[in-house]
């Protein structure tokens, strides 16, 4: 059975108003089941940058090692609920077994593939991804790190020149459009991988569908084509675990708005 772990971390978000992540995942928490349902206590403060180029650098150590705690060694999978993206790299890391057979799906309007020498922002959102891949370059690399030729980028549009050189030196499947209803679920196939960890930044989708985000890109996905997606996936590959990020309303009466959309993701994944 699925549980959840609501992780209200905000300190990776480059917005200004980052702190609306905190009420997005509260407000997605309020629709959960309680009896399956845990959340962190995440620093409230902003943290510092340990001497690095990654802002707010010891909160997001010091949630990481809350989150591997709470999930390493669980029997059922997870769905964790952010949060900024950072939140996926714990998660990915504490999953049960060797990596070796893992595949990621990283949906998101950005790559999150850059290191602290290339990031315009200094925030650690925009390199959770390439942290995902255990790059050396990373301040929190993952525990043994997802190879680049199991990942698959959906729905990505907005895209660094650092990123689109690094996606292709890498060899990173990119999944721009989901016209096909099953591109996801052959490009994880031809990973060869026997489990998939699904992350799903809601900025993935249009805005035009959810307007609760920091960072709203144009051209996006649809709600229905991407959970017709997801669930074709989960069909054809066991699920080892999700992440729905980015949730950032800026009122309550937007929360209520987009809520629809965000629980028919979670549906899909959970």
């Amino acid at each position: 059975m699925t549980r959840f772990v609501v992780v209200p971390q905000w300190q990776g978000s480059p917005a200004p108003r980052a702190m609306l992540l905190t009420e997005g995942a509260a407000a997605i928490a309020g629709d959960l089941p309680r009896v399956r349902t845990v959340t962190l206590d995440v620093p409230l403060e902003a943290g510092d940058a340990q001497g690095t180029a990654v802002h707010r650098l010891s909160s997001l150590r010091r949630t990481r090692a809350l989150l591997e705690e709470t999930l390493t060694g669980a029997d059922e999978p997870a769905v964790v609920i952010g949060g900024d993206c950072g939140v996926s790299v714990g998660a990915i890391s504490a999953l049960p077994g060797d990596l070796d057979d893992v595949a990621v799906v990283w949906c998101d309007a950005h790559p999150d593939l850059h290191t602290p020498g290339t990031s315009p922002s200094g925030a650690y959102s925009g390199m959770a991804l390439r942290a995902v891949l255990a790059d050396p370059a990373s301040p929190l690399p993952g525990r043994a790190g997802i190879a680049a030729s199991r990942t698959v980028l959906v729905g990505a549009r907005e895209i660094d020149d650092a990123e689109r050189r690094f996606m292709a030196e890498a060899g990173i499947v990119h999944v721009p459009a989901l016209n096909d209803p099953e591109a996801i679920t052959r490009a994880v196939a031809s990973t060869g991988a026997a489990r998939v960890y699904v992350h799903v930044d809601v900025d993935v989708l249009d805005p035009s569908e959810l307007s609760g985000v920091s960072a709203p890109a144009p051209f996006g996905l649809g709600v229905a084509e991407l959970v017709t997606a997801l669930r074709a996936l989960r069909g054809a590959v066991p699920l080892a675990g999700a992440t729905i990020a980015g949730f950032a309303p800026r009122t309550a009466d937007d929360a209520v708005n987009d809520l629809g959309a965000v629980l028919r993701l979670i549906g899909a994944v959970a």
